[in-house]
This record gives structure tokens, sequence and C-alpha cells, in this order.
């Protein structure tokens, strides 16, 4: 008999029953999310103009206060570290559905700002989890193929609500109801999440900042700067200068979550054939081209198609995410992810209120301009990426 000293056991892996479940519920919950956060956006830049009469400067300021929620939950992940990642998925979707709900009756802009950091704090702490569930029910090898599954059943979801919200409006239903349906989704998603495995956990250190991870917070800092660019302004413009009514944005929508949802499992696919360099350089070669078009093109139906396009080139951000899984080791990967949302946010931040400014003083042009600029200096980033980024090895 052995006289060693009992050492804690490793937890035992999942089987191949559980890894399956566990994909069909998170699967569930991120379409209902897709659903809860298609409502949202394609209503959204609709609702601040018609309903809420925003200005290009106070459009830049909410969006500002909306994602300083993703520097906060940066602490509340390092709060949470430890406890059952589904858990704390279905608590913060609670959060999300909560605040899109209120969105039905807020009065004024006030109100308007404080509901909107209830339902984007949920949401911003919610963010790296399904990737992070995804690489801890993956099988080894395929981790990529498994983000690609989960991304098109968000797109699946998004499709759907797309589709309701779409349906609904042509019946002649107000915008505001609208929201209502996103929160009875978001509830939706949160009950999934309880099908979840639960040893499904954060390990490790509450906080994950280390210096060989820097080119993964460059890129998460100008990816950022370039997302909040397009999510503050772009429906925006469309609405705002081009008088796009809501079932046309609907409808770009629509096209953007169908391309999406038939995209992601061949570019989960392509990033495990060919690695995340050249898949990040193509992404940014690419947006700054559809910048420099939402700043100079004048013809409304071009830039309903750059809007689409845009939007939808947005799945082969993944290899970001896959990049995490290449470079740190499991028990990194969720707070990485999450420092990694915490640097996107440090640009998501200021870039709004600093577009706002520009299209308040300067012209829409120079609120997007700066977007290509954010676009153009990820090239330069992504094309430090080894070639074959797993071929980096994990280093304590």
């Amino acid at each position: 008999m052995s006289t060693q000293p009992d050492v804690a056991a490793a937890p035992e892996p999942l089987t191949a029953t559980q890894r399956h479940r566990g994909m069909v519920f998170l699967s569930l919950a991120v379409a209902a999310v897709g659903f809860t956060m298609a409502l949202q956006m394609g209503v959204n830049s609709n609702f601040v103009v018609e309903e809420m009469h925003l200005t290009g400067l106070e459009q830049g300021i909410l969006e500002t206060f909306r994602e300083s929620c993703g520097i906060i939950a940066l602490g509340v992940l390092a709060l949470v570290a430890g406890l059952a990642e589904p858990l704390v998925g279905a608590a913060m979707l609670v959060l999300v559905a909560a605040g899109l709900g209120a969105y039905a009756f807020v009065p004024d802009y006030l109100w308007l700002v404080l509901m909107s950091l209830v339902w984007s704090q949920g949401l911003h702490v919610w963010m790296p989890l399904p990737n992070s569930m995804t690489f801890a029910l993956a099988e080894p090898g395929r981790t990529g193929h498994r983000l690609g599954q989960v991304r098109a059943a968000g797109a699946a979801g998004s499709a759907a609500g797309l589709v309701a919200a779409l349906a609904l409006r042509l019946a002649g239903v107000a915008i505001r109801p609208l929201y209502l349906l996103a929160a009875a989704a978001g509830l939706l998603a949160a009950a999934a999440c309880l099908g979840i495995p639960r040893r499904i956990k954060t390990p490790g250190p509450r906080l994950v900042f280390r210096k060989r991870y820097g080119l993964f917070y460059l890129l998460s800092f100008l990816e950022g700067w370039r997302k909040q660019i397009f999510v503050a302004f772009a429906g925006y413009l469309l609405v705002s200068v081009y008088g796009a009514p809501l079932t046309t944005i609907l409808l770009l929508f629509m096209a953007t979550q169908a391309i999406a949802w038939a995209a992601s499992p061949w570019v989960g696919r392509l990033i495990d054939r060919v690695g995340e360099r050249p898949v990040l350089i193509f992404y940014f070669a690419s947006l700054t081209v559809f910048f420099v078009g939402y700043a100079l093109v004048r013809q409304r139906w071009v830039l309903y198609g750059l809007f689409v396009i845009d939007n939808a080139f947005f799945v082969l951000a993944m290899a970001l995410q896959t990049y995490v899984s290449r470079i740190a080791p499991p028990a990194e990967h969720t707070p990485t992810l999450g420092m990694g949302v915490a640097m996107n946010h440090v640009a998501a931040v200021t870039m709004p209120l600093v577009g706002g400014l520009l299209w308040k003083h300067a012209g829409h042009e120079w609120t997007f301009l700066i977007g290509a600029a954010a676009a153009a200096a990820s090239i330069a980033a992504a094309a430090r990426i080894p070639r074959r980024a797993g071929a980096e090895p994990h280093r304590p």
C-alpha cells in the first residue's frame, strides 16, 4: 500500500455524453441571446432616432456609458472566478432581460442611459463565457469547428429574432413592445444555461495580464475601436442621414445573419486549417475599405450593401478567440478572454464620444475615417501573429 500523501486528483474529463449535452444547451442559450440582441440591434437605430430623438452626440454619449460596462465586467469576472460558468451566465442573462424589457417604458434620456447600463453589464460579463464554455466542451483539435457551430446557432437565433420583429412590425406593432419579446428570449437563454455541466468553472488566477498575451490585448483594443464606430454610428447613419425605415434595417440585419449562419462553421474550419494570421489580415483589410466607403459613398443602396457585408464579416473575428485557446493554457482561457473584453472596451468607451463630437463638428465622414484608421492599424498588428499560432508552446 502506498504511503505517499494524498494529492488532489485532477477533475475527470467530461464524457462524450456530457460534451454533447453541454453543446446542445450552450447552443440553445447562444441562439436565444442572438434572438434577444438581434431585436435590440435591429430596432435600436430607429428607436433612438424616432422614439428618443437623439442627436449624433447624444448617441455617442449613450454608447460611451453603455460600453463602460465592458471595463466593469473585468472586475465582475474576477469576483466570480471559481464559480460555475453556466450559473454566472444565467444570472447575467437575467440582467440582460430586465434592462432590455425596461426599454418598453423608458420616458426620457436619463432612464434610457440607466437601463442601458443594466442590460449592458449583464451582456458584457456574459460575452467571454460562451467562448470559454465552448473551449471546455470541445474535443481536442476541434475548437474552431465547435466555436463555429456555436456562432452558427447564435446567427440562427438572430435571424429568428429579426424575422419575428419584421413580422410584428408589418402587423402594426410599435417599436417599444418588441423589447418585451427580447426580454422573454433573454430569460429563455438564462434557463438554457442551467442545462450546461456545472463542472465548467473558472480555475486559476482571478486576473490574467501577461506580457506574452500582449498581441491579443492590442488586437482586442483595435477591434473595440473599429467595432464601436460601426455599432454606434453605421445604423444611425442609415436612419438619420438617409432615412432608412425600420423594415429596411431589419431586412439588412436578416441578410447579415443569413450570411453569418452559413459562413460560421466554414470559417471555424478555415481557422483550424490555416491559422488566425491570414484570416485576421483579410478581415481587417476588408474593414478598412468598408469604413472608407461609409465616409465617401453617397448612394443609399451601396451603403446598404456595405452595411450587410461589414456586419457579416464580424464572423471572421472569432479568430481572436481561437488565438487565445492556442496561446493560453485552459486555466487562463476565461480570465484572458475577460481581459480581452476589457481592452476592447477601453477603446469602446472613448470612441463613441470622439465619434459623436466629430459627427457634430466635422461631419459624419470623419467619424468613419477614424474607424478606417483603426482597421488599418489592425492589419499591421495581425501580421505579427505567427503563421501557425498553434505551434506556440504554453509557457508557465
